[in-house]
């Protein structure tokens, strides 16, 4: 049920240059900085406390450079609104094209400052049905090699991996063509043993969130897919559903699932869904939301392990109710989530 469930967007492509010199911006630069300019001092992002939040806060994301620009401009309340964002460890999507130079200056970066990488994984071979995040690896002999890629740019520091947001549901709501879904869940299977034989590396696989349907629409397909060899599964990624319907959902799926731990999508779910307009389009950019809680390892039930903030705040859904195009940035959205938040 492609309306209710949502669809993630990838980070969007960045040159590996950037990628790999992010943990240089760790030491005290300003996230617009990078081009030899003193930084703006009002623009520094800084990291969460490790002991509460041991994800790792990229200094150069979109919303840090528009804390950096709002502040060159003066508009130091709207920087201030930004921060909420930009200060909040995010999911980073890896691209397509260089997976393993991603995936290295990624968990570099988060290793020199002492924390754990958050890498979310979107490439399965027909993803998205067609919508407005398509795409995909061409086949699985790519798909492997794309997983086997990421894996070596981890290595052996420290990562958190939400695996493939939709592909599990997009099986089981007939979105995803009969002729490949025996192949996705091998695929699922092969990344999830992958990149669990490395050292320092959690995976929770994508399983929908509280709004799609009933837990035992997906618990077996959930085995299938590999979870047993998972640290647990995701919810609510880049959705709004509510933490505590979130828990409700997640609690009951795991009943059913060998007891597994979950992780929450938190980064929007402040307000709770959307429920006016289109009913098969109030995922998209939904207007009235919020940032919700923020990423934390201290949470309210002993088998959530995190709140996280998978889907990045104030990056468009999709072309949709006037946004940009999937995983691009949008800067009055973002202004309005965060004014809107506590």
């Amino acid at each position: 049920m492609y309306g209710s469930q949502g669809t993630p967007v990838p980070f969007g492509t960045r040159a590996s240059a950037l990628v790999l010199g992010a943990a240089l911006l760790l030491v005290g630069c300003s996230s617009g900085g990078g081009d030899g300019r003193k930084p703006d001092a009002g623009a520094k992002i800084s990291q969460q406390p490790g002991g509460s939040d041991p994800i790792w806060v990229n200094p150069d994301t979109n919303a840090a450079r528009q804390v950096a620009a709002y502040a060159k401009a003066g508009k130091t309340a709207d920087a201030e609104q930004i921060r909420k964002i930009a200060e909040q460890p995010t999911g980073e999507w890896i691209g397509p094209e260089n997976p393993e130079a991603e995936a290295q200056g990624f968990t570099e970066a988060a290793d020199k400052a002492g924390r754990t990488a958050l890498l979310v994984l979107y490439n399965i071979p027909h993803r998205d049905c067609g919508q407005y995040s398509q795409g995909g690896a061409g086949d699985g002999d790519s798909y492997r090699a794309w997983i086997d890629a990421v894996a070596q740019g981890i290595a052996d520091r420290s990562a958190t991996v939400i695996l493939e947001p939709d592909a599990l549901l997009h099986l089981v709501d007939g979105c995803t063509p009969a002729q490949f879904q025996d192949e996705r869940y091998d695929l699922l299977n092969y990344a999830i043993a992958k990149l669990k034989s490395l050292q320092h590396t959690k995976v929770y696989l994508d399983a929908g969130n509280a709004g799609w349907g009933h837990p035992d629409e997906i618990y077996q397909p959930l085995q299938r897919a590999g979870i047993a060899k998972a640290d647990g599964f995701a919810v609510n990624v880049s959705n709004f559903y509510s933490t505590e319907d979130s828990i409700a959902y997640g609690k009951q799926l795991s009943a059913k699932a060998g007891n597994k731990h979950f992780v929450i999508d938190t980064s929007r779910n402040g307000n709770g869904p959307y429920t006016a307009g289109d009913e098969d389009e109030n995922w998209c950019n939904p207007p009235g939301r919020s940032l919700g809680e923020t990423p934390t390892t201290k949470t309210a039930d002993p088998l959530v392990d995190a709140y996280l903030w998978v889907k990045r705040p104030g990056e468009s859904d999709g072309e949709c109710k006037g946004g940009p195009k999937a995983g691009q940035w949008w800067a009055s959205y973002a202004l309005a989530l965060a004014k809107s938040s506590k």
